[in-house]
């Protein structure tokens, strides 16, 4: 299995994983809006044999009154269903978090399982003080600081791309 940047020609079939890995194509949707609107965008796609099995997302959002911290969040993340629990969405988390870091982002949120996305270092938004502007389970609302420290004192909302509101 390869860990590689999405390229044009891997639109379609990063369309179809996403579509096949939710309920509907709202992820779908969004990952093609992103693509479009969202600027910073890390998108990484998990190949096997010649053929896309994998895909993860990172786009920028923003803390209320600290507009100058770099965050990103982490959405969609998807796996085909045929390749589910093969090691592939944390292979996908991995690269996602160590090309966050290389291009100079201090933290990544993600809205997510409490029970998987603890394994990569992330912890509950709350001991930061740190909300999402959507109402969730205070469990499954996280983040990781890529840098440490990077979050002291930094509380606030945080703030998706618009395109979120339509998922």
């Amino acid at each position: 299995m390869l860990i590689r940047p999405e390229e044009p020609k891997d639109q379609s079939a990063v369309h179809a994983v996403n579509a096949s890995a939710f309920e509907t194509s709202a992820e779908a949707d969004l990952v093609d809006v992103l693509r479009k609107e969202a600027h910073a965008v890390i998108s990484l796609v998990a190949e096997d044999n010649s053929l896309i099995v994998g895909h993860i997302m990172f786009s920028p959002v923003s803390l209320s009154g600290h507009a100058d911290l770099k965050i990103m969040g982490l959405a969609p993340m998807a796996v085909a269903p045929k390749h589910q629990r093969k090691g592939i969405g944390s292979a996908l988390v991995k690269t996602g978090l160590e090309k966050c870091k290389e291009i100079g982002y201090g933290a990544v949120v993600v809205l997510g399982h409490s029970g998987y996305y603890p394994r990569f270092g992330f912890k509950s938004s709350m001991k930061y003080g740190i909300g999402c502007e959507y109402e969730v389970p205070p469990e499954a609302f996280m983040v990781v600081e890529l840098q440490p420290g990077y979050l002291q004192g930094a509380k606030g909302i945080i703030q998706f791309h618009a395109a979120f509101n339509d998922v």
